[in-house]
């Protein structure tokens, strides 16, 4: 850089930093308001949801030519972290919208697209993912979950678990084999609809956070479905679902740095106006390193997100391996950062009274959902060692 040259060049772009804006002050006065009734009743935030559809900000990445704002990946990273600093369950609204519908983005046919993103970018609908079951989380590859070519139509039958906002959702993006022999490669995607005959779901999971968006279990009884309902070629489902957490992990790592900035802000508050000893907490040293330590790792995670988020945008050839670090360096940063907030408030950080806690909870997760954190480095350490780094 020249001397003298601003370093300006390393803001973000005016409409980016006027899209946070806009996203604080609704999150400020519509979904804040509401984070912790959602975590004590461990009901959907519609009053939350009502908001961030009348701002648009409920599905931001649908593009324009299906009705939808047509944000790019920065853009919906940073809503994401702002609503996630109000309300880590709100948050998952537009990010299991983008998580549901991208396999349709990536992959899906025109018809499909128009048919299914139109209703979730007028906010008539949204959109969950199911590619977990009981027994294929890590190893989704196992899956049992089947669909079998009947005539003009595909008959699926299996259980799909850990399904953010079942129920809530009128439309899944659903993972299941259509081919035994092949593996990884005889797993196709298709569309369910919440009132397909033989759709239902399991009862509400007891989570330590994130309790205002369900997650539950799907069942697929004999669900009947167009063939014009599969997403992509038959066989190329795993694929595509691979493809598609590469673009999300970059969203949960805006989720946990929304979460710790929300813990962070209000931790920085208390310390200011706690006294001890005759004089504010935030003066004694111990404290001060403590959130220096916060900031720190906070903008090293949020700085990487952004990274990552630019590589998503681009389609850059290294997102695999930038996804999974800004996951996974980003909700490992949340889940100390949140720590210490609760730490910082002393006895009063442990009680529902103070909302750090629930950030402390509502954290945990973003270290174990779209692949656990070991996961994570097990797709950075081959991504390195095979030269795609």
């Amino acid at each position: 850089m020249a001397a003298g040259e601003s370093f300006d060049v390393y803001r973000l772009p005016e409409e980016h930093e006027a899209i946070r804006e806009a996203v604080r002050e609704v999150c400020t006065a519509k979904v804040a308001p509401h984070a912790a009734e959602a975590d004590e009743t461990g009901e959907f935030p519609k009053a939350s949801y009502d908001a961030l559809r009348a701002a648009d900000f409920h599905a931001p990445h649908i593009p324009e030519e299906y009705g939808g704002a047509g944000a790019d990946a920065l853009a919906t990273a940073i809503v994401i972290e702002e609503v996630a600093r109000a309300c880590a369950s709100s948050s998952l609204i537009p990010a299991v919208n983008k998580l549901g519908t991208l396999p349709l983005l990536l992959s899906g046919s025109e018809e499909l697209k128009r048919r299914y993103l139109t209703p979730v970018a007028a906010g008539d609908a949204m959109f969950s993912y199911c590619l977990s079951e009981p027994e294929a989380g890590s190893d989704a590859a196992s899956m049992t979950t089947r669909a079998v070519r009947d005539g003009d139509h595909w008959v699926l039958n299996g259980v799909k678990r850990w399904i953010t906002n079942a129920g809530v959702s009128e439309f899944y993006t659903v993972f299941a084999v259509t081919d035994p022999t092949a593996r990884s490669r005889g797993i196709s995607a298709f569309v369910v609809e919440k009132s397909d005959a033989g759709v239902s779901f399991g009862a509400p999971e007891k989570k330590l956070g994130i309790k205002g968006s369900p997650t539950r279990e799907v069942y697929l009884d004999n669900v009947r479905i167009p063939t014009d309902r599969i997403i992509g070629a038959e066989g190329t489902g795993f694929a595509t679902a691979m493809r598609t957490l590469d673009h999300t992990r970059v969203t949960i790592a805006a989720q946990a740095i929304g979460i710790a900035q929300g813990a962070l802000d209000y931790a920085k508050g208390y310390v200011a106006e706690r006294r001890q000893f005759g004089k504010a907490v935030a003066e004694f040293q111990g404290v001060q390193f403590m959130l220096a330590d916060m900031g720190m790792k906070l903008e090293a995670a949020r700085q990487l997100t952004y990274a990552a988020a630019g590589k998503s945008e681009r389609g850059d050839a290294d997102l695999t391996y930038f996804g999974a670090a800004a996951k996974c360096f980003a909700s490992d940063a949340a889940m100390e950062i949140t720590t210490d907030a609760v730490q910082l408030l002393g006895g009063y950080g442990y009680t529902r009274d103070y909302p750090v806690e629930r950030m402390m909870r509502d954290a945990k997760i973003t270290q174990i959902y779209e692949g656990t954190n070991q996961v994570q480095r097990i797709v950075m350490a081959r991504q390195l060692l095979s030269g795609a780094v």
